[in-house]
């Protein structure tokens, strides 16, 4: 899970640095933060999972 969201993250970064430094591709930057944020999402998931209700008594 852990391989899924570096590859994620350096993938969202990679296509918002082109995106953002090529003329005309400013919609390449738009899914790079498209993919940030699916991200994002996916690491509070695997974060959440994994408290549970462990700590009550």
């Amino acid at each position: 899970m852990m391989n899924t969201v570096l590859l994620l993250l350096t993938a969202a970064i990679v296509l918002g640095v082109i995106g953002w430094l090529a003329e005309g591709l400013f919609w390449l930057f738009l899914v790079g933060v498209l993919v940030l944020v699916i991200d994002l999402v996916l690491i509070g998931v695997f974060l959440g999972r994994g408290r549970g209700l462990r700590g009550r008594s």
